[in-house]
Order: C-alpha cells, then structure tokens, then sequence
C-alpha cells in the first residue's frame, strides 16, 4: 500500500512505512531499527553480500529445474542476483552485522532487495510480493540456518584469497632482506642476553619462513570451509525442500562459485557446528602472534637510533613527538602490534560464540563472521602497509652490528670446544670485568687469540 510518505509493507507483527523506492522490505526495516549497534552494514564486507547472491542464484535455479518455481520468477531472481554479483545494489545490503536472530536479518536483507529487484524488472512496484514473495519465491527450500552459514562461510573463503596473497608479499620482502643481509655479521640473543654469533641475514630469513610456514596451513583449513550444510534448511532434516534438492543446489552453487564445495555429511551436526570457524580462527591467530613477535623485534634491532640498539634502520614514516624534535618512532611495527592484540581478542570472542550455541543451532554466527572477516581485512591491511611502508625499506646499520660484536662475548662459545667451557666461561668473565674484548682477556692470560679463531 503507497502513501504520499512512502509504501507500506506488513509482517505478522504489523505495519512498517518504508520510502518508496528501497530495495529493502519490512523485515530489513525491523532489522535496522533492532540493531543500531556497530553501525557497520553487511555491505561493508562485498564478499558477504555477493556471497548471498550466488546462494540465491543457485537456490533459484535448483528449483526451477525441480519444478517447484516458476521459471520466469527463477530467471528474474537470477537476474537480479547476477547483478549483486557484478556489483551492483549493494548498499541496500544495511542491516547491521552485528544482530540478533542467527542471521535471519541478514538474510531476510537479501531475499526483499532480490525480489524487488526481480519485481521491477517484471514491471511490478516495490513491494507487490504477491507477484513475487521474498519468502515464497526469493526464499524458496531455504532457511536462515543453511543459507546465513554457507554464505559466511564463501565469503570467508573469497577474503582468504587476499589475505594470502598479502602474506606472501610480506613474506617474500622479508626473505628478500635476509639475501640483503647476509653478509652482515651480528650479534645472536636469548633472553635479551648476548648468546653466539649470527647474520642480520639468518635473522631476516626466520622471519620469513616462519610466516610462510602459515600460508599452506591456512589454505588446508580454509578447506573445512567448504562442507556446508545448505539444503539442510532449519534443522538439517531437509524440511520443505523436494527430493533431490540438497545436492543439486549444493552442485549448483559450486558451479555458481567455482569452488569445490561439499554437503555436509550430517546435516543436522553441520546445522549447529562452527569448528571449521574456530579452526581457521586459531589459524589466524597464530599468525597474528609470529607477526607481532616479528615486530616487536623490529622495534627492538632499531631502537635507539644512539642508545639503543641500532643494528637496523627502518624508514622514517612520521614525525614521532610534539615535544621532542626529531625523534621518529617505529609506528609502522606499533599498528600492526595493535591489529594483532585485536586479533587475539576476536579468537576469543570466536571461541565463545561457538560454545555458546544450544541444540540444533548456534544464533551466535553474526558475531563469529564479524570477527574473523575484522581479523581478516585489519591484518591484512597491516601486513601491506608492513611490507610497503616498513620491511621494504629496512637498511642494516653495519658498522653498529660490527661495533656490537666486537665488543660481546658471544665469541666464548666458540672456544668452548677449543679451551674447554670453564676456561671460556673465565676468558668471558675477565672481559667483562676488566671490560676488555675477549680477544684482548685472551692476550691477557697469555693465549693466542689469532690460533683460537678470535682475530
């Protein structure tokens, strides 16, 4: 029903005054009035929003070809869909992700911007559902409890896809530095103490594999993420879905997708699971642990510049004081520090969530995708902004990490085979305590520092 003030549309709890021309229906307009919370819509995660478009689309065509939808109404969803998927209409995607309800919200979002879609391409108004039904139609042999997970679930998997990609950049930047520096001879430490010797070199070249070790390791996982549970409907007992449905529309989104995706072998167990979810969070976050060690060693090399200590340089980004005239700080390394703690924060709230669900379903989904597409977009900003802005353009201060050498005892362990360790351990000492060399405490006590390897 059309007033001068917009059209009205109605659900079993009443009436809503919606502007004439939204794409969305009522039950987004509850939705948005519901869960003011983050002010962050779907739309702000695309993967998400083309995600459910492509389970729409393969929804729509699996029952046409059933013949329990009209094939003009499955070729003006899939129209309609075709274009969330290219792009388009996405910000009538504006239901918050953060909401109540299992992902109902989000869906129903979808299902009324389709059939709208669908309706004005057929030459109907906005909301003239008898011609074609958000629920009837749009929704047809679906439920939020297979529909929402699948679509989390490719749209985890389409972000994957960006986030390796700036890891392994990282990666190779790092790898690149440790060939820069392989011929800068340092010293070693454990435990902030001077240990034995090494190269700036062998330092940046762990960096780098231990990163890399986690590219393979997130693909594996990310392949848990393709068993899903759509065809399952409410519960998994495939209620109100024809025979055969559940794995034609499964075939048919993989061809959607082109993503080798699997049915669930327990529709009822993958309808309330999220262990694939907290898999390739912790997954996630043990990436986030290494990056964040990684850089606080990068502060920790390039402390200084003079009292620090001072074995590499990173370049400058900003001014670092509004009092101190000159000092620039490592902020590059300090935001992704930040990223990671936050990292580490949402796992947790993963964690919970996916404890947190009762029976034949987890309502607690909305937030177990916030968290880990936040993860995802967040870390993978700060690892580009680490490769372009910090590790690209790290320069090895030799002369310090010479100066630093010369003067520790890390050489000690060297004589250790030579001498024998409790001689060596007096020669480190004597150094020390006359602070001296270890070459110059060997001379003392009438050894020859040249015939030990020390000269």
């Amino acid at each position: 029903m059309k007033s001068s003030m917009g059209r009205v549309e109605r659900d079993s709890i009443g009436e809503v005054m919606l502007p004439h021309h939204a794409l969305w229906g009522v039950q987004t307009q509850r939705a948005l009035e519901n869960f003011p919370i983050t002010g962050i819509p779907i739309s702000h995660y695309p993967e998400l929003v083309v995600a459910l478009a492509q389970v729409k689309r393969a929804c729509a065509q699996t029952n046409a070809d059933l013949g329990v939808l009209a094939r003009d109404k499955a070729e003006a969803i899939t129209a309609a869909c075709d274009a969330i998927i290219a792009g388009d209409h996405h910000a009538a995607f504006c239901v918050d992700v953060m909401q109540g309800g299992a992902g109902t919200s989000t869906n129903m979002n979808a299902n009324e911007v389709i059939a709208n879609l669908a309706l004005q391409a057929m030459g109907h108004d906005h909301g003239a559902y008898r011609h074609l039904h958000p629920n009837d139609d749009v929704n047809r042999s679906q439920s939020t409890n297979d529909v929402y997970p699948t679509a989390i679930r490719l749209a985890t998997l389409s972000y994957a896809e960006t986030l390796l990609s700036s890891l392994s950049t990282l990666v190779e930047a790092f790898r690149a530095k440790g060939e820069a520096f392989a011929h800068v001879q340092k010293v070693g430490r454990t435990q902030l103490q001077d240990a034995v010797p090494m190269t700036l070199g062998q330092e940046f070249h762990g960096f780098a594999t231990t990163l890399a070790e986690d590219i393979d390791r997130l693909r594996d996982l990310g392949r848990l993420l393709t068993e899903v549970n759509l065809g399952g409907t409410a519960i998994g007992t495939r209620i109100n879905t024809p025979d055969g449905y559940a794995a034609a529309v499964v075939d048919a989104l993989s061809k959607v997708t082109g993503r080798d995706l699997t049915p669930a072998s327990d529709l009822i167990e993958a309808s309330s699971d999220l262990g694939g979810f907290v898999m390739y969070s912790s997954a996630l976050k043990r990436v986030v642990i290494k990056l964040s060690k990684i850089c606080n060693d990068l502060r920790l090399l390039s402390s200084g510049p003079r009292a620090g200590l001072g074995e590499i340089t990173l370049p400058p980004a900003q001014a670092g004081s509004s009092i101190m005239p000159g000092k620039v700080n490592p902020v590059i390394p300090e935001v992704v520090n930040q990223i990671c703690f936050q990292a580490i924060g949402n796992d947790l709230t993963v964690t919970m969530a996916a404890e947190a669900g009762q029976l034949q379903l987890n309502a607690m989904e909305p937030v177990i995708f916030y968290k880990v597409m936040e993860t995802m977009t967040t870390l993978t900003g700060g690892m580009d902004v680490l490769t372009t802005r910090c590790v690209q353009g790290i320069t090895a201060n030799e002369a310090r990490c010479a100066e630093l050498l010369e003067g520790s005892l890390v050489l000690a362990t060297l004589l250790a085979p030579v001498v024998g360790y409790d001689a060596a351990a007096r020669l480190s000492k004597t150094a020390l305590t006359d602070g001296i060399t270890l070459r110059e405490a060997c001379s003392k006590v009438g050894l020859d520092a040249g015939a030990l390897g020390l000269a």
